[in-house]
């Protein structure tokens, strides 16, 4: 792929990203039940990373670190403050020695603008952004009393300032980014980055976006329970259903997903005619992703602190000028590797303390190969390694919360896509194998775990 824009040339960006969405709740990506016609555009339009992952978390709010790693390009052991693994540090503080993706196009020349969620600290937020509308500095609301502040060019952003937003959570969002969009006339280029709080618990979906549960797939891996103690079995978003889990409640629980999802899909289609509409939609580009997935009712789960594909696996689609138009590309990547990719087709010079790898190699060639296998983790009680067809999930107790269990899990993602099968017994060569990549996984990221 040869360079695609000049540094007296460089293209804008939107950046979208959504909260807890699944890398498979899209209609584009096989599922027969959402309705995602705006996403299934952008994916028809653009590059689709159909093996990306994230990295993990260190707290129940999985978003927190996830999101640390994608706006510093470190991993999570590295991009916050506080990386304990009890999860009570500092994990919203950035590291400030890190070079920010935003306050890297900041930097550069960019007119930096963001709306909707920012999980991490307000100076960071602060470093990041010259312009801002409807942001809410936190992890969850109600989506109809969704707390917000307007941009303060201070970066200080007191709790006096802040307002209840009038209007559903990614009308908010969306509509500030239109308006954006609409207003903007400026002669640099634009970095607009719209973080939606969707389809993230409480699922409320507005009226006519309902789905009725009885025409929603139960997944063909829900069981009533998970089979052992994965070390986090009733934290907040377990509890949100029953236990058992039975399969009326579950269903219930994916429409009411799929809800969600198809109405923050029809705000990113307005927001894409918006851009349309501006005339910089040709020199603008766009990102579609997620700070993990989540599991709704597979597996005996509800939520997405766990490390199986429901919850690791993420959205990654780019769409642009010189980007490869309906590519789909299964080699792995990592979220975090974002941060370098837009540096690169951007024609700016990617920081050092900038850890992640471009995945332009990955558009140029369907044969290339960035990351040979994947890694994440949660907490003290689980750690996963992937390389694309064998996974391997190593589960610990936890000596802090005297929860969880020892044990190993194996799948064949390509014969067992819904993980159902555990080979460890019977694979021991690929157990072997894959229990070396995470080891040197956990010497690489400096993963506390090692030592303990």
């Amino acid at each position: 792929m040869s360079e695609i824009y000049s540094p007296a040339d460089r293209p804008n960006v939107l950046f979208i990203m959504a909260d807890d969405h699944r890398h498979d709740a899209i209609a584009a990506c096989g599922n027969p039940c959402v309705r995602t016609s705006h996403l299934d555009g952008l994916i028809g339009a653009g590059t689709h990373f159909r093996r990306n992952y994230m990295l993990g978390g260190l707290s129940g709010a999985v978003c927190v670190p996830a999101r640390a790693a994608l706006h510093t390009g470190s991993h999570p052991f590295r991009a916050s403050v506080g990386a304990r693994l009890d999860g009570y540090g500092d994990l919203q503080r950035l590291r400030p020695d890190k070079a920010l993706m935003a306050e890297t196009f900041r930097q550069a020349g960019y007119h930096t603008f963001a709306t909707g969620k920012w999980h991490n600290c307000r100076d960071s937020f602060a470093r990041s952004f010259t312009d801002g509308a409807n942001i809410f500095f936190g992890g969850m609301s109600d989506h109809d009393r969704v707390p917000l502040h307007d941009f303060d060019a201070t970066g200080a952003y007191p709790k006096e300032a802040q307002y209840i937003g009038e209007g559903f959570s990614s009308d908010l969002f969306a509509d500030a980014a239109i308006d954006f969009l609409k207003g903007y006339s400026g002669d640099a280029p634009f970095f607009l980055y719209l973080s939606f709080t969707a389809p993230h618990d409480p699922r409320t979906p507005p009226e006519g976006y309902a789905y009725d549960p009885a025409v929603v797939d139960v997944p063909p891996n829900f069981v009533p329970e998970h089979p052992f103690d994965n070390g986090d079995m009733r934290l907040r978003d377990e509890v949100l259903a029953d236990f058992p889990r039975t399969e009326g409640e579950v269903r219930q629980h994916i429409a009411d997903y799929y809800g969600m999802i198809e109405h923050m899909d029809a705000k990113i289609g307005q927001v894409l005619a918006a851009l349309e509409a501006s005339g910089r939609a040709g020199d603008t580009m766009v990102v579609y992703t997620a700070d993990h997935g989540l599991a709704v009712g597979q597996h005996g789960l509800m939520g997405k602190q766990n490390m199986y594909e429901h919850s690791v696996s993420v959205p990654l689609v780019v769409r642009g000028r010189g980007v490869p138009c309906g590519r789909a590309v299964d080699a792995l990547s990592l979220n975090y590797d974002i941060y370098p990719t837009l540096c690169d087709l951007a024609c700016i010079e990617v920081p050092e303390s900038v850890e992640s790898r471009s995945l332009l190699p990955l558009m140029e060639s369907g044969k290339a190969v960035l990351h040979e296998t994947v890694y994440s983790h949660y907490k003290d009680i689980q750690r996963m390694v992937c390389d694309g067809r064998w996974k391997l999930i190593r589960y610990y107790r936890s000596e802090e919360s005297e929860t969880g269990t020892r044990c190993v899990q194996l799948f064949d993602l390509e014969n067992d896509p819904w993980e159902m099968d555990d080979l460890s017994e019977r694979e021991e060569g690929h157990a072997v194998r894959l229990q070396q990549a995470l080891d040197e996984w956990m010497r690489a990221v400096g993963d506390p775990l090692l030592d303990a």
